[in-house]
């Protein structure tokens, strides 16, 4: 079993720049595929980031260049560098990991563990 706490949501004004964090428990955290989902207010979770190592990555496209996925395996923690947000940003954001899969796992039912989600508000 693996649990996965965010944390590092906030609120931030247009522009701005926020880090989430998501720590797992677990011995076999180097091996999983981490990824970040978000979910947008009356909306379905979205596929965000996947991180298999820090090589190799995969982002949504309405993402790309502004967010930044990585990990440090040695304390068990994948990160979400999030820059030039917008508004349309503000959602719940969640981590997520996978046991095996590949980088093209971008839905939400490919990942077996969650977790309980940390809010971002971006404000005009």
């Amino acid at each position: 079993q693996v649990q996965l706490v965010e944390s590092g949501g906030g609120l931030v004004q247009a522009g701005g720049s926020l880090r989430l964090s998501c720590e797992a428990s677990g011995r076999s955290f180097s091996s999983y595929r981490m990824g970040w989902f978000r979910q947008l207010p009356g909306k379905e979770c979205e596929f965000v980031a996947i991180a298999v190592s820090n090589m190799f990555t995969r982002y949504a496209d309405v993402v790309k260049g502004r967010f930044t996925i990585s990990r440090d395996n040695a304390k068990n923690t994948v990160y979400l560098q999030m820059n030039s947000l917008k508004p349309e940003d503000t959602a719940v954001y969640y981590c997520a990991a996978n046991p095996s899969g590949s980088m093209y796992d971008t839905k939400p039912s490919d990942y077996y563990y969650w977790g309980q989600g940390t809010q971002v508000t971006v404000s005009s």
